[in-house]
């Protein structure tokens, strides 16, 4: 048992790489999907996964979920239920990628990693960090209304990119993820609990952010994605449903982005300081512009 974050490429066959520019090619994003993404601050409906691909990822899931797994101290963080609410559960963790094969290489998608070269304005794209949230049939708990970035600010300048992939059909009923179409243009806000009261954002809005306060609901099937602007506000309701929402995201940034800190950036990776670029081991290049 390895910490898979050692090997910067894919390690199995499941994501098979592109040889040519031509071959990236057809997982690029019309110019009208990426003008949509910069006036709404963000794109959906994105196919991602294959049948196989869905499987194999939802059974690694399960075997990572354990938290007896022999690796588990390679999460940097793990919530067996991080919901506020002791009748809901929310499962959330950081760092799998380090654990399950299919997880590590799902971030070499290139279905996945044109669209992120293209949303990030055709820069290279580096690695930050994977989540997986899972809300369990009849009590999964919400995602309050939040922006990414502000739980980021860590790293500058904000050039990151979040992308949600569901494993299960994403609906209404079973707390699929909604936007605020617009809301990337509203500058940084206020930081609430993620985990906790699903409206504690709206106490930091203007009013006229308040009045364009639209949230629109983006139902997926499992192996479609929807990806957003690191400020666009966004969150989930609880679920409800007899069916499960299991979802992982993919959160990377523009090659070049560095450290704001000269504390730890996430649990048990080394500091990089204040100042210094954002690479190494943890922060993988994933895609460079020289392939597209």
């Amino acid at each position: 048992m390895k910490d898979l974050s050692n090997y910067p490429h894919p390690i199995t066959d499941l994501f098979p790489q592109p040889k040519s520019r031509q071959d990236w090619d057809q997982y690029r994003l019309s110019n009208e999907q990426v003008e949509f993404f910069n006036e709404q601050g963000y794109l959906s409906g994105i196919k991602l996964l294959d049948e196989k691909q869905i499987e194999t990822l939802k059974k690694e899931l399960e075997e990572v979920a354990d938290p007896k797994h022999q690796l588990h101290h390679l999460f940097h963080e793990f919530h067996s239920n991080e919901s506020s609410d002791p009748d809901t559960v929310l499962f959330h963790s950081l760092g799998h990628w380090r654990i399950s094969k299919a997880f590590h290489d799902v971030i070499w998608n290139p279905a996945f990693l044109m669209a992120a070269h293209q949303l990030l304005g055709e820069k290279g794209v580096r690695f930050w960090h994977d989540q997986l949230f899972c809300k369990p049939a009849h009590h999964g708990g919400v995602v309050a209304w939040h922006q990414d970035y502000s739980y980021w600010t860590r790293t500058v300048e904000m050039q990151h990119l979040t992308c949600w992939c569901g494993l299960d059909d994403a609906t209404i009923e079973n707390g699929c993820i909604y936007y605020v179409p617009g809301s990337h243009k509203w500058g940084l806000l206020q930081k609430p609990s993620l985990a906790g009261q699903m409206e504690g954002l709206l106490e930091f809005l203007t009013p006229e952010q308040k009045e364009a306060f639209k949230p629109i609901p983006v139902e997926l099937k499992a192996g479609y994605a929807t990806f957003h602007h690191p400020l666009m506000v966004h969150g989930s309701y609880e679920n409800k449903s007899n069916r499960s929402r299991r979802a992982f995201v993919l959160n990377v940034f523009a090659d070049g982005t560095v450290s704001n800190t000269d504390e730890e950036l996430l649990k048990g990776v080394p500091v990089i300081s204040k100042g210094n670029k954002m690479e190494g081991q943890f922060f993988p290049l994933l895609f460079s512009p020289n392939l597209a």
